[in-house]
């Protein structure tokens, strides 16, 4: 029994890292093609509409005129607070609910792991931090390249903390992408909008994203292996590491003078953004189940793709012919990074194949 609930809380981690589904394999081979297709649009549909629109309502709630909080701590701070009601909401309903209904691992306020993942939750305090502070400062439009450099601190990072090689053509992605980098910088700043302060967070939130990477896969086994757990506790550490923070930069002071701090609408819309933050994790689980991590990543490409059309769009907003060339070198950069990196992986999976097939013939040869 109790291997068999092990098993169904596993799921979703076997969802997000290995893109395998909890039915019958054989089921999904005998559905129709057209089914199979509407199934995975909708799903890639769902995953660009959660995480355009998160992005938009931060962007509301950091820097908008008609809310005029400029406290971007305690917007981040709040959306830990959601996670984790969210998550222990779950964790409750889950043992009333059937597990067909509502399906998510018991969490609980253990010490022990909450220290174990401390250096963790460290990074990712500064990660969302550093993201945020970089969408205040830059917008939308230019928030994709802002923040475009994860890829390449994954190759560095990797190189000095793991002691990973990379390939050549992926350093000429990265180079592609660095190019598309300066590029933005030069034409941003040509625009006269250009945010030295936005691209310093942008650049320090995309370190923090790769080194989020490497200790996440360090701290699972504290979490049982269990995505949902070290969300839960990952907040929980943050929504306590914040308390300080929001005394010394000032927000709890701003928080006190903001004329809206009773408006429903404004908690509405704080409360909106904690519940997309969520969900975010929650579909980019469901595009893995339901297609590849690598068509994951392609999808996140063009879906940044599109964000930036629709932020010159919506805000009426008129670029250089070179403005749109360094989006187009970052997400070529992106996408051909992504590519390379899925054929590598490939080609690393099936080695082991090919040389188990030439030992059998060498054993018969004998």
């Amino acid at each position: 029994m109790t291997a068999g609930r092990t098993l169904k809380r596993s799921s979703i981690l076997r969802m997000a890292l290995g893109g395998v589904g909890d039915g019958d394999p054989d089921k999904a081979g005998r559905e129709p093609f057209l089914v199979k297709a509407l199934k995975i649009a909708m799903v890639v549909a769902l995953y660009w509409f959660i995480s355009i629109t998160m992005v938009f309502l931060n962007k509301y709630l950091l820097d908008s005129p008609s809310l005029n909080l400029k406290a971007p701590l305690f917007v981040t701070f709040y959306q830990c607070l959601v996670t984790v009601a969210l998550c222990k909401g779950l964790s409750l309903f889950s043992h009333v609910i059937p597990s067909n209904v509502v399906e998510f691992p018991s969490v609980r306020f253990d010490l022990k792991v909450l220290r174990s993942i401390l250096p963790l939750s460290l990074v990712f305090i500064g990660m969302i931090t550093f993201n945020n502070l970089c969408l205040m400062y830059l917008g939308v439009a230019f928030y994709t390249v802002g923040r475009c450099l994860s890829t390449v601190f994954n190759v560095l990072l990797s190189y000095l903390l793991l002691k990973q090689t990379t390939s050549l053509y992926a350093l000429l992605s990265c180079g592609v992408i660095l190019g598309g980098f300066c590029l933005g910088i030069d034409q941003e700043g040509q625009g006269g909008k250009l945010s030295w302060v936005g691209i310093f967070f942008g650049v320090l939130a995309s370190a923090c994203v790769s080194l989020n990477a490497i200790y996440t896969k360090k701290v699972l086994p504290a979490v049982d292996g269990s995505i949902w757990r070290l969300t839960f506790y990952n907040n929980v550490n943050a929504c306590f590491l914040f308390l300080p923070l929001l005394v010394i930069f000032g927000d709890i002071g701003k928080l006190i003078t903001f004329d809206k701090l009773t408006d429903l609408y404004f908690w509405s819309m704080m409360t909106l953004g904690g519940l997309f933050g969520f969900a975010i994790g929650y579909v980019t689980g469901l595009q893995i189940k339901f297609t590849s991590p690598l068509t994951h990543n392609i999808s996140g490409t063009a879906k940044a793709c599109a964000q930036t059309v629709l932020a010159v769009f919506f805000s009426e907003q008129s670029k250089s012919f070179l403005w749109w060339t360094s989006n187009i070198m970052v997400l070529s950069g992106s996408f051909c990074y992504t590519w390379v990196k899925g054929l590598e992986m490939k080609k690393t999976q099936e080695q082991p194949a090919i040389t188990t097939n030439e030992e059998e013939k060498n054993v018969l040869k004998v």
